[in-house]
Order: structure tokens, then sequence, then C-alpha cells
């Protein structure tokens, strides 16, 4: 084709700019399915929560496509299983956006996995959808955030156990599995802490392996640490996976109440609880942007919708519960089809534009919303108890979206 020629066809809109490869309208014209990624382990000691991201994922996009698609196309979600091993999610991610020509990727869990996809995604230019509440300290023009940083999570969490209505809690057990999000974690609460004239003698600090099953010495030092003077004693725990209905057993075993040292268990959701006798555990806490009792129409239909997949399908997952990060998976699929069906693209760098500012109703009762300045979703905050039906009572939300905080200032405190 002729220069002349050529410079007619991009303003006729025949052809694109630098960097698209075809127009809209051949876009949509495309019988290809788009694909995305669903990068969650379905094997080791993360099985268990990450299978309901993965099959909430491939829910999602059966009602996306029951739509009519996006943008005249349906979406495909591309499976696979990094098996809980760290590594093999930065191999699979690469695989996912090199092999499987994915649009974008939804997965991890903990914040290692998600520390290892990271370098991944930013030397290809992808875009990581993350559905859990984490650490912060990071912002990624790579990763959409879909779930709260400790300043609108855990802060306020430990803030109201800190308060008369939630014990006046004076002294701290940190009890974490060992890696970035624990340890984070605890160190934005040593410097809030700090900031509160609290001395270091208030807290102690233990770390254990992932998988970590037995707990009986740290619950006996727990309770040894609770006994000691200087006011109320509360246990904020950071373990994950399958360490955590571990942690909760042991407690059972040594008779340990939320009326005498309550748990704050940060990474706790209602599936931790299955096969537990919760009835020991009824008081203890969580911090979630999403319970599954919340009265609204959205969430009434999610949760009918969830039961009627889990059952059409055959699955194992209860079909009576949807817990915290489905909802944020959910969430975010929605967001990314809107996105795409704005930006009538799904590169990357179009989809992260028509993504600021935008807004998504949210099961939880909230309009959240979409950062201007970053992608973290705006979202609300609610704290859970633990009742004796293996899930939460809402003790307590906020009243409205609460600004995320990506970089705390209490770290360096």
């Amino acid at each position: 084709m002729k220069r002349r020629a050529f410079l007619s066809a991009i303003g006729s809109g025949v052809a694109a700019t630098a960097g698209s490869m075809i127009t809209p309208a051949a876009f949509a014209a495309s019988k290809e399915p788009i694909k995305l990624g669903l990068l969650f382990s379905q094997s080791g000691t993360m099985a268990n929560n990450e299978s309901l991201l993965k099959d909430i994922s491939l829910m999602t996009i059966e009602q996306i496509n029951a739509k009519g698609g996006v943008m005249g196309r349906s979406v495909e979600g591309v499976v696979v299983d990094p098996g809980s091993d760290w590594p093999m999610y930065a191999q699979l991610a690469k695989r996912l956006m090199q092999k499987d020509k994915v649009a974008a990727i939804f997965g991890c869990w903990t914040s290692v996995s998600r520390k290892s996809v990271l370098p991944v995604v930013e030397a290809q230019n992808g875009l990581l959808f993350y559905p859990l509440h984490f650490e912060g300290e990071e912002a990624s023009k790579n990763v959409v955030y879909l779930n709260s940083p400790p300043s609108s999570s855990v802060l306020p969490a430990v803030e109201y156990l800190m308060s008369p209505d939630g014990g006046g809690a004076k002294r701290f057990y940190m009890i974490g599995s060992d890696y970035v999000w624990p340890r984070t974690i605890n160190k934005i609460l040593k410097g809030y802490w700090k900031s509160k004239g609290i001395q270091e003698s208030a807290w102690r600090e233990r770390y254990v392996p992932f998988g970590q099953s037995n707990f009986q010495g740290i619950v006996r030092e727990i309770k040894e640490f609770a006994a000691q003077p200087g006011g109320q004693a509360i246990v904020v725990m950071t373990v994950v996976g399958d360490s955590i209905p571990a942690m909760f057993k042991e407690a059972i075993n040594q008779g340990i109440r939320a009326t005498d040292i309550p748990i704050l268990g940060l990474d706790v959701v209602d599936s931790d609880l299955q096969g537990l006798d919760t009835k020991p555990l009824v008081g203890h806490l969580s911090c979630w942007d999403y319970f599954q009792n919340v009265d609204t129409p959205l969430n009434t239909k999610l949760r009918a919708d969830w039961k009627a997949y889990v059952e059409k399908h055959g699955l194992k997952h209860r079909p009576d519960m949807v817990i915290d990060p489905m909802v944020s998976t959910y969430l975010g699929l929605n967001l990314w089809a809107k996105a795409v069906a704005k930006a009538q693209s799904t590169s990357t760098g179009a989809v992260r534009k028509a993504l600021a500012g935008m807004t998504i109703d949210d099961p939880a009762g909230y309009v959240d919303k979409m950062d201007m300045s970053n992608q973290y979703l705006w979202r609300g905050d609610m704290i859970g108890s633990i009742n004796a039906h293996q899930g939460f009572d809402i003790l307590w939300k906020s009243k409205t979206i609460v600004k995320p905080i990506p970089f705390s200032p209490f770290v360096k405190a």
C-alpha cells in the first residue's frame, strides 16, 4: 500500500494506530473467544479456598456470556493449577500470557503468590486482578487491587478491639505464617501501637511455616502471655490455609474462649470453619469487605446464583456459602467486562484507562469505586463475629466506602 493510501485508511478508521492490532469493528466480528487466565490453586494447602475463586470465576464468566459476552464475543476462562507452589504461579502466569494469549489474569490468594506473579505481568504488560485484602505497600499499574489494604480493614478492627466496646485490648499476641503478608501487617500494627504510646513489652510476635498443623505449644504460650499483668490480651492471627482450622482446633482443646482471649483472624473465612464445632469459637473475629449474611437484594441474588451453579455442576462446595474473596473475584470480572465494553478494547492500557473512576454495585450494599490515581477499589469495611453455625454475624460495618491508603504511614513508625 502506498503511503498516502495507508494514511487515508488510518483516517477513515480502516486501520488503527500503532499498538492496536485491529479496529473495534473487526475485533467484535472475530469469532474467537476472549480468554481470561484463572490462576487459582486446586491442590496443596490453599486449594480449599482458591478452588472457590476458580469456580465463581467460571460462574461469572457464564453470566457475562449469557448477556451477550463482551463486544459481541464470548469469554473463556483458562484454568491452571499452580498447586500452592509460589514459583509455579509465576511460571503459569507467563504461560497464560505468552501461549494462551489471555486478555487478563484473575488469581492468587497469598501475597507471596502475588509477589511471584508481579514481575511477570509487569514484564509482559499484562493485568492481574487480585481479590484478597492484603498488606498494601504496593501500587503496580499491572495489578488491579480488588480488596482492602490495612488502613481500611485491619486497623479499624484492631481499633474496635482496643475500644471500650471491643473489650479495651492493651496487649497483643501476633501469630502468623512466615511470609510477607503477616510480617508487613505486624510491622504496620507495631508502628500504629507505638503511635498510641504502647510499649514493645505489650506485644509478642511469632511465625510458623506454611502448612503448620501443631499449635499446642503456641496456644499454651498465648495463655501464659494473657495471664500476665498489664491489661486485656488479644490474638492477631495471620496464619493461612490449612493452619487456620488447626489453630482453632488447638484453641478449642486448650479452652481459649473469646470472652477471655479474643482472636482476630485476619484471613479467616467461612470455608475455614467447615468441619469445626464453632460453638466454642463464638465471638472470635474477622474483618472483611463482605460477609454473606448481609441483607441486600444483590447479595440474595448472588447467593441464589451460586447455589444453583454448585448444584448444576455437581461441585463439592457448600451451596449456601459465599466468602469475601469470591465476591471480590465476581466484582473484578464484571469490572473488567465493563471496562472492555467502555474502551472497546482488551489491551492493558485501554482497560486501565477505562477502569479509573468506574463504579460497581457491591453485594455488601455499597457502590464501590475504582480510585482515579491508582488501581485500588474503594469498598466498605465489616467486622464479623464467629457464630455457632460455621459462619459470621456482622458486628460492625462502615457507613460508606473507604478510601484505600496503599502505603501505610506506620511502616516506618
